[in-house]
C-alpha cells in the first residue's frame, strides 16, 4: 500500500509538471501532437502571383487527413522542388494546417554588361533563364557556370562573372550579368618529348590546337579548350597508328599556364615504340555456309606491308557490309592481333562471329543548335529499325567528325524499352564553320600573288558549302564562287555550281593575254571509299586578247573569243597516308573532257596522272615517283586552240621557264604548246641533320617530260618530241608563315630554242 500511494503521487507529479510547462509555452502544443490527430483545414498564407489550389496541389496531405509528420517533411520538399519559392514553412494552428510561403520573383529583364568579345545574342542562347521565368538562385548559378565555360572555350580562363538582381515593384527582378573578360588566353607554344621519328612541325600538323600567331585571329584553334586537348590525344594517337607505330601511346597532356598568366604551354610526352608490319594476315568465322576464303580478297593490308590502322578498320567495315549484304545482319568483327615485338611483326585474324540479336529503337540527336538533324541522321551507316553493329558506329562516328561541323562527337547506346532494344544517343558539340582567308605569296613563275576568300561549310545548319574568292597575282587575276550541296536528291551525290571570271598574262611566254568566264555544273560520288568519281558540264568564252604586234602568226590567228561547252569525267583513286608531304601511298587520275555539244569548239582532251611514294630504310628517307601524260585532239578540220593545248615547264619541268620546253616560233620565241605531253619527276626527300623544331628537308629530284604535235601550217614553227631532262637539289621549309620551297636545277637534256631555268623558288602562307 505505501509503494503504491508512492507511485501515484509520482504519476500526479509528473502530469502537473507536464500541465505547468505547456502552459508556460516552454514546449509548444505542437511538440506533443498525436499522430492520430485529424486536419480539418488547410490555409496558404503569402501568395500573391501563384494560386493557392497550385499550392494544395504539391501537398501531400489534405483536409481530413490524420496528421503525418513523414508526410508533411515531403510535401515541404515537393514544393521546394517547384522551384517557385524562395522559403516555405508548414506549422499545425489546432487542426488547421497552415503553409506560409515567399514566392520567388518574377525575371523583368536579363542584360550583360562587360562584354565586347562575345555578343548579347550569343550569352543569350547560353543561359536557361528568359524574361517572364521565375528567378531561383539555382538557376542563376547555373548560368553562371555556363557562361564561364563558354568564355573558357573561346580561351578566356580569367573571365569572371557576377550575377546582379536589381528588385523591381510588384514582386519582379532584373538580372544582370556583370562580366570581366579578362585577357585571351593564348598558345604560347606546343611541344612534343619522346618524338625520334616525327619532327615537333609534323606532330603539330596533324592535331587541332595551334600555336597563337597573329594572323590566327580568326580561328579559336590557338586558344587554350580542355575539350580541345583531349580530341588532340586522339588525333595523335590516330596519326601514330596510320604510320605503323602499333604501341604508340600519350603519357601525358600537360597544359601550363605562363608565369605571365596570359598563355598556355602545352607539353605532350609521348612513347613511339617501334614500327610494326603487316604479318599473317586472315579471316576466320563461326558462320554457317561462309566460305573465308571468298572474304579475304576485302582485306586491307598485306602481309610485309606498313601496318596501318585505318586499313584494319577499313577491313572490318568491309567485311561487315559483305556480311550484312549476303543477309547476316547480327556479325561481329574483331582483329584478333598477335604482336612480335621482336621481329615488329603484327599477325592478324579477323574472327567473324554471330553477335547479339538486338535492334535499334531510335536514334537520339542532341546539342545540334544550328545544324539540322537530317545532317547528322544521313551520316549514318545504320538507320531505327536496323540491326545494331558497334563497326557501324564506329564508322558513323568517323563521318560525323570528317564533317568538320563539330568540335566534339560521342556516341552511346542505352536499352531500350524490350531487351532486344537499344537506344543510340548522339551528343554533338558545334563549331564555327565561317572562315575568312587571307593567303599571300611568291613565286619565280608567277610573281606576287595574294587571295582573300569567304567560306561558310555549313550553310544554314543544312551541310552545304559556298565560297567566294579572289586572287590577284602578277600573271593572273580571279573571282570564283562555288556552292556544293552534299546528298543531292537525298542520295550519296554531291552536287555543285561554279561561277568563275579569270585573265592570265601571257604576254612573256606567249605574246597575248586570255580572259575566261563562264560557269560549271558537278556532281561526284565514292565508287569505294579511295575511289571517286565526279561528272562535270562547263559552259564558258574564252578569249585571246591583246595581242602584241610581234605576236607570232599563230597566235595572231586566234585573236578573237570562242565559246566552249563540254563535259568531262574524272576519276580519282587516292591510297596516300596524307593530302600534304606524304610520305606513304599512291594515287592515281584519270580526266577525259569531250567539247561539241554547243558551243564552238570540238575537242576530246585526255590527261591521266600517277605518283607513288615509300619510305626507305625505315628512316625519315622519302622517295617518290610521280607522272602525267596528256593528249587532245579535235573532232572537225578547225584547229585546237591555245588554251586547251599542253605546256611543259617551270613547276611541271624543274630547269626549263614556264611553257619553256615543247612547240615554238623562232621568229618570236613565242610558245603555241602541244597535242600531246608527258612529265615526271623522280625525287629523294631526306632530313638535314638540323634540330626538328626547325623543320627543314632536302631533296635531290631529277625532271623529265617533252610536248609535241602541232597543226599550225606556219613554217617559222620548231615541234620536237625529243625528251628533256634535268637534274636538281632543294630545299623545303614550313616555316611559321607558310611553305618554303628553293630548287637548283640545271637542264642536261634540251633543244637549242628552249627556254631555261636554273633557280626557282615558291612562298606563300594563308590566314
Amino acid at each position: 500500500m505505501r509503494r503504491g500511494s508512492l507511485v501515484r503521487a509520482a504519476v500526479m507529479v509528473v502530469i502537473a509538471l507536464s500541465a505547468w510547462v505547456v502552459g508556460t509555452g516552454l514546449v509548444a502544443p505542437d511538440a506533443l501532437a498525436q499522430q492520430g490527430a485529424v486536419i480539418t483545414e488547410i490555409r496558404v498564407v503569402g501568395t500573391k502571383r501563384i494560386e493557392p489550389s497550385t499550392v494544395n496541389s504539391y501537398v501531400q496531405i489534405q483536409p481530413g487527413d490524420i496528421y503525418d509528420a513523414a508526410r508533411i517533411d515531403a510535401s515541404l520538399k515537393s514544393l521546394f522542388n517547384t522551384g517557385l519559392f524562395a522559403d516555405v514553412t508548414l506549422r499545425r494552428e489546432g487542426s488547421i494546417l497552415v503553409i506560409q510561403v515567399v514566392e520567388n520573383p518574377i525575371i523583368n529583364r536579363i542584360a550583360f554588361e562587360g562584354n565586347q568579345r562575345l555578343t548579347d545574342e550569343v550569352l543569350d542562347a547560353e543561359v536557361s533563364l528568359r524574361a517572364r521565368v521565375v528567378y531561383t538562385r539555382t538557376k542563376v548559378q547555373s548560368d553562371v557556370k555556363r557562361l564561364l565555360d563558354i568564355y573558357r572555350r573561346s580561351g578566356r580562363f580569367g573571365a569572371t562573372v557576377d550575377p546582379k538582381v536589381i528588385q523591381l515593384a510588384e514582386n519582379r527582378v532584373d538580372l544582370v550579368f556583370e562580366i570581366d573578360e579578362g585577357p585571351s588566353t593564348g598558345i604560347r607554344a606546343i611541344n612534343f618529348i619522346g618524338n625520334k621519328q616525327f619532327s615537333d612541325g609534323t606532330l603539330r600538323d596533324s592535331i587541332q590546337t595551334d600555336e597563337s600567331a597573329f594572323w590566327r585571329f580568326l580561328t579559336s584553334d590557338d586558344t587554350y579548350d580542355p575539350d580541345r586537348l583531349s580530341f588532340d590525344r586522339e588525333l595523335l594517337r590516330r596519326f601514330y597508328l596510320s604510320e605503323g607505330y602499333a604501341d604508340f601511346r600519350v603519357v601525358s597532356a600537360i597544359a601550363e599556364m605562363t608565369e605571365d598568366r596570359e598563355d598556355f604551354v602545352i607539353t605532350f610526352t609521348i612513347e613511339e615504340g617501334p614500327k610494326y608490319s603487316f604479318g599473317k594476315v586472315g579471316v576466320t568465322s563461326r558462320l554457317r555456309d561462309v566460305e573465308t576464303s571468298e572474304l579475304e580478297s576485302l582485306i586491307v593490308g598485306v602481309e610485309g606491308e606498313q601496318y596501318n590502322a585505318d586499313e584494319v578498320e577499313e577491313t572490318v567495315q568491309a567485311l561487315t557490309a559483305n556480311l550484312g549484304s549476303r543477309g547476316f545482319a547480327f556479325v561481329d568483327v574483331r582483329p584478333r592481333v598477335n604482336r612480335n615485338r621482336e621481329s615488329r611483326i603484327l599477325d592478324i585474324s579477323y574472327e567473324i562471329s554471330e553477335g547479339p540479336r538486338v535492334f535499334v529503337e531510335r536514334i537520339d540527336i542532341t546539342g545540334n543548335v544550328r545544324t539540322l538533324d537530317e545532317v547528322i541522321r544521313r551520316e549514318f551507316t545504320t538507320a531505327e529499325g536496323d540491326a545494331f553493329n558497334t563497326a557501324r558506329l564506329r564508322a558513323t562516328r568517323q563521318r560525323l567528325n570528317n564533317l568538320g561541323f563539330f568540335s566534339r562527337v560521342d556516341i552511346t547506346n542505352d536499352p531500350g524499352e524490350a531487351d532486344d532494344r537499344t537506344v543510340i544517343n548522339v551528343a554533338i558539340e558545334e563549331k564555327s564553320t565561317g572562315e575568312l582567308s587571307i593567303g599571300a605569296g611568291m613565286s619565280s613563275t608567277a610573281g606576287p600573288i595574294g587571295d582573300i576568300s569567304l567560306r561558310e561549310r555549313n550553310l544554314l545548319g543544312r551541310g552545304q558549302d559556298l565560297r567566294l574568292g579572289l586572287s590577284l597575282g602578277a600573271e593572273q587575276q580571279s573571282l570564283d564562287l562555288s556552292f556544293t550541296k552534299p546528298y543531292f536528291l537525298d542520295r550519296n551525290l554531291a552536287a555543285g555550281v561554279d561561277a568563275f571570271l579569270r585573265t592570265t598574262d601571257l604576254s612573256d611566254e606567249s605574246s597575248f593575254e586570255q580572259d575566261e568566264k563562264g560557269f560549271a555544273l558537278r556532281m561526284g560520288y565514292q565508287l569505294e571509299p579511295t575511289l571517286g568519281h565526279t561528272l562535270r558540264y562547263a559552259l564558258k568564252q574564252q578569249r585571246v586578247d591583246d595581242v602584241e604586234a610581234t605576236a607570232s602568226q599563230a597566235v595572231k590567228a586566234q585573236a578573237g573569243s570562242h565559246v566552249t561547252s563540254s563535259i568531262s569525267n574524272e576519276f580519282l583513286l587516292d591510297r596516300l597516308n596524307r593530302r600534304f608531304n606524304p610520305s606513304d601511298g599512291y594515287f592515281g587520275s584519270y580526266n577525259v573532257e569531250i567539247a561539241g555539244l554547243g558551243g564552238s569548239e570540238k575537242f576530246i582532251r585526255n590527261v591521266l596522272s600517277s605518283g607513288v611514294y615509300l619510305p626507305l630504310f625505315k628512316t625519315s628517307v622519302i622517295a617518290s615517283l610521280t607522272g602525267e601524260v596528256g593528249h587532245v585532239t579535235t573532232f572537225d578540220d578547225d584547229r585546237v586552240r591555245l588554251a586547251n593545248r599542253f605546256y611543259l615547264g617551270g613547276s611541271s619541268l624543274r630547269g626549263f621557264k614556264r611553257a619553256g620546253a615543247g612547240p615554238r616560233d623562232l621568229s618570236t620565241d613565242d610558245a603555241i604548246g602541244g597535242h600531246q605531253y608527258y612529265a615526271g619527276s623522280a625525287e629523294l626527300t631526306f632530313p638535314l641533320g638540323l634540330p626538328e623544331e626547325i623543320d627543314i628537308h632536302g631533296s635531290v629530284f631529277s625532271d623529265f617530260g617533252s610536248a609535241w604535235g602541232i597543226d599550225d601550217p606556219f613554217t617559222s614553227l620548231v615541234d620536237d618530241a625529243s625528251a628533256r631532262a634535268s637534274l636538281g637539289a632543294g630545299l623545303s621549309w614550313a616555316s611559321p608563315f607558310g611553305p618554303l620551297r628553293i630548287d637548283w636545277a640545271i637542264a642536261v637534256l634540251k633543244e637549242d630554242y628552249d627556254k631555261t631555268q636554273v633557280f626557282s623558288f615558291n612562298f606563300g602562307t594563308r590566314f
